[in-house]
């Protein structure tokens, strides 16, 4: 069988590119999709480029949860004439039944950092113009699952908990393009600074992709970039893949050294805007705005606050 072809679907957003990507299989595939206006205003045209059409897609799988990954799902599912499937983890699905629960992950997380009285009304307000709709997922997966795109091409499912508890990556079988949304942090996005809930199991799925599954081809949500500031694409080559899977592991070990060793000496709140968490951005020479949404700095850093217990080590609650 030849290989199945895979095109990049862009959407502009702020300071981000919003990707998604077209696995173009007997049953056509979309991996995540955007804010609301990323179907009509990114995916069609481009899939019009390629020849094919928007309303042809039978599958909509979704990496993770967040607001610029789920954003566009209903809008997607609409114009596919409601006839796609839609694919999430069970432990995100939250994420697109509800808008709400958005607003809830910023204040039991980043926000309690951020010191804004008017962040609750921000992420309300944003749920609200960039999520095209709440919807009930069609299939809920855990990992391990296989999905049929027709004519032979499967892609299966694996859990790679950590940037979400419920982020995870497909796998076109045979052929090792994985898709993994935002998993593979290397040192951040837009924001300079890697992001995840639960450190312990990002740090296992990055070993997991790196020493399991073996990316060939590996997608990735966002541009990430290296040590030195300059992005990868989002198209990694099994040379790349294995690159950007390392220094993902490096980041998050000096990140974590720095995080423990600040929550042994207990947290000190001062004027710094990394406070309570100042000594970590002294130690990994992070400089850049940490209140900036989606504000990783704080994401992880609860993150570890949340998983570590007083022997020193880390804790996966996944």
């Amino acid at each position: 069988m030849s290989a199945v072809l895979v095109h990049p679907l862009v959407s502009p957003w702020g300071r981000f590119g919003l990707y998604s990507f077209f696995i173009d299989a007997p049953e056509p595939a979309v991996v995540d999709t955007g804010i609301a206006s990323s179907p009509a205003e990114g995916m069609a045209p481009a899939l019009r480029a390629v020849g094919r059409r928007i309303e042809d897609v039978r599958w909509i799988l979704l990496t993770h949860g967040h607001i610029d990954h789920v954003g566009g799902a209903r809008a997607l599912w609409e114009l596919t004439g409601r006839r796609a499937r839609v694919v999430i983890h069970e432990a995100d699905a939250p994420l697109l039944r509800s808008r709400r629960a958005h607003v809830e992950e910023y204040l039991a997380g980043r926000g309690r950092y951020l010191d804004d009285p008017d962040g609750e009304a921000k992420v309300t307000a944003a749920a609200g113009a960039v999520i095209s709709g709440e919807m009930e997922p069609t299939v809920l997966v855990k990992g391990g699952e296989t999905i049929s795109l027709g004519g032979g091409v499967t892609v299966s499912v694996h859990a790679i908990p950590g940037h979400t508890p419920g982020s995870v990556a497909y796998v076109v079988d045979g052929q090792r393009s994985v898709f993994v949304g935002d998993a593979v942090q290397v040192h951040g996005a837009a924001n300079g600074f890697p992001g995840f809930e639960d450190p312990a199991a990002y740090r296992a799925s990055l070993e997991r992709l790196r020493d399991e599954i073996r990316p060939r081809h590996l997608y990735l949500g966002h541009p990430y970039r290296r040590a030195d500031g300059t992005p990868y694409g989002v198209e990694l080559d099994a040379e790349q893949a294995e690159e950007a899977l390392r220094e993902s592991l490096d980041i998050e070990g000096r990140v974590g050294r720095a995080a423990r060793a600040c929550l042994c000496a207990g947290l000190r709140e001062t004027d710094s805007p990394y406070s309570p968490f100042a000594p970590v951005a002294r130690e990994v020479g992070y400089t850049a705005d940490p209140t900036l949404e989606p504000s990783p700095f704080f994401t992880s850093m609860h993150g570890y606050r949340t998983h570590f217990d007083l022997t020193g080590e880390l804790r996966s609650h996944g």
